[in-house]
């Protein structure tokens, strides 16, 4: 880029997206708090897991890898990635300045598969990919291909280092046996990001090792999962006896808990959403629901939008010390856990404000605008108590590294994993 100041860039990128992109005719201006939001015109979405069908899934998604690509040929897709990735090289708050300009424009809806993408697998190669693994990076990063977490099991959900699928080596490659559940986006992916178990005689947290897989290896089978909202984002994978090279693998061997540790500390990372919008819809949203509901003006009502707010300020201000920590060089600490407490709590929260704004109009879909859609948000909040790591994990997290509170009792911390009864 050209330009060397905060304000230059904005010009060149508020003219780039007046090229690019079709304006929303805002009723209030796009700030920190949320995208400009005229009641009754464009896309209102506040889903967190989408309701879609395959079809229209599919299509939404390629909505989004289009303007991430289209983005990507300014570096307007990865403002603070390094250069040779294809972003700026340039601080967060460029970063923050092009989301609250891009925030003006009408853009494809978030998607998990997406954020995942972007957000978690690309940040974790950069930390642990060897050099031929360097390639996906600019790739991912630019939604070129897409990818999923292969993380959970049945049984190995909130204890992750419990999983079960096995990874045997077999000279240059290794032999993939298992299922992994609650896979979002994996039936759209071409990439997956695999925790196995290599050693089942050595502690659980020392016995795995990461791999990077494409998923159209013989021996995958992606099944989607049906959900309460209505869509089939979540998905279970299957392998069977899947032949991955060695080069595939992230990080060394027996690291593969290092690796999740770090993926895991991107996704409770809420400093820097991006474009798309925010998932779970935004503070804006809700205020301008209560203002079309009429009912801004009743102090029991009010109360709750301002709790709403304070939630949500707090929220930002959190993000931003971690964003802050992250950038000097700090190792990751229980930001990110409160991060990302903070935020499932403040979707709770919403879902509670927005009821009560609503009333029956959350469960009549009378075709109003705005209204009955508040319905996804909902169903889909209490999902993400579970994601990315379990509510009750991150106050343990906080307790133990913040408090200095004793750990919770583990059992089976010293036990080889193949003697933890199951």
């Amino acid at each position: 880029m050209a330009s060397s100041t905060i304000e230059a860039f904005s010009d060149e990128a508020a003219d780039w997206l007046s090229r690019h992109a079709t304006r929303r005719a805002p009723a209030t201006p796009a700030t920190d708090d949320g995208p400009a939001q005229r009641w009754g015109e464009g896309e209102f979405s506040v889903s967190v897991f989408h309701s879609l069908g395959f079809d229209d899934e599919r299509e939404l998604l390629q909505r989004l890898k289009a303007w991430t690509m289209l983005k990507a040929t300014r570096g307007y897709h990865a403002i603070s990635a390094p250069v040779e990735f294809g972003g700026l090289g340039l601080d967060r708050s460029y970063a923050r300045a092009f989301g609250r300009l891009e925030a003006q424009y009408q853009t494809p809806t978030a998607h998990e598969a997406h954020s995942v993408t972007t957000r978690l697998v690309a940040p974790t190669i950069q930390v642990y990919g060897t050099e031929q693994q360097q390639d996906l990076i600019g790739r991912f990063l630019a939604a070129r291909e897409l990818c999923c977490q292969l993380f959970s099991e049945p049984s190995a959900g909130s204890d992750l280092a419990s999983l079960a699928c096995r990874a045997v080596r077999d000279g240059d490659e290794w032999v993939i046996n298992g299922q992994k559940v609650w896979s979002s986006g994996a039936q759209f992916s071409e990439w997956g990001e695999l925790i196995a178990r290599h050693d089942p005689d050595v502690i659980k947290h020392q016995g795995m090792t990461a791999f990077v897989i494409p998923l159209d290896l013989p021996g995958i089978e992606v099944r989607p999962i049906k959900q309460m909202s209505g869509g089939s984002s979540f998905n279970e994978v299957f392998m069977t006896d899947v032949r991955v090279p060695d080069s595939m693998r992230l990080g060394p061997v027996g690291e593969g808990w290092k690796v999740a540790l770090t993926t895991l500390g991107f996704e409770r990372d809420h400093s820097d959403s991006g474009g798309g919008g925010r998932v779970g819809g935004s503070w804006r949203q809700l205020l301008a629901t209560a203002q079309a509901i009429g009912v801004t003006d009743e102090p029991v009502m009010r109360q709750g939008l301002m709790r709403a707010y304070t939630h949500h300020r707090i929220e930002g201000l959190v993000n931003r010390r971690a964003a802050d920590l992250r950038r000097a060089g700090a190792a990751a600490g229980p930001e990110g856990s409160l991060g990302k407490l903070l935020w499932t709590e403040g979707m709770t929260l919403m879902s509670s404000v927005v009821s009560d704004v609503l009333g029956a109009k959350l469960v009549a879909d009378t075709g109003e605008w705005g209204t009955y859609a508040w319905g996804e948000h909902v169903l889909g909040a209490p999902g993400y108590r579970i994601a990315g790591g379990a509510d009750e994990t991150q106050r343990n997290i906080i307790g133990e590294r913040v408090l200095g509170l004793p750990g919770e009792p583990r059992v089976d911390k010293d036990m080889p994993w193949r003697e933890v009864r199951r």
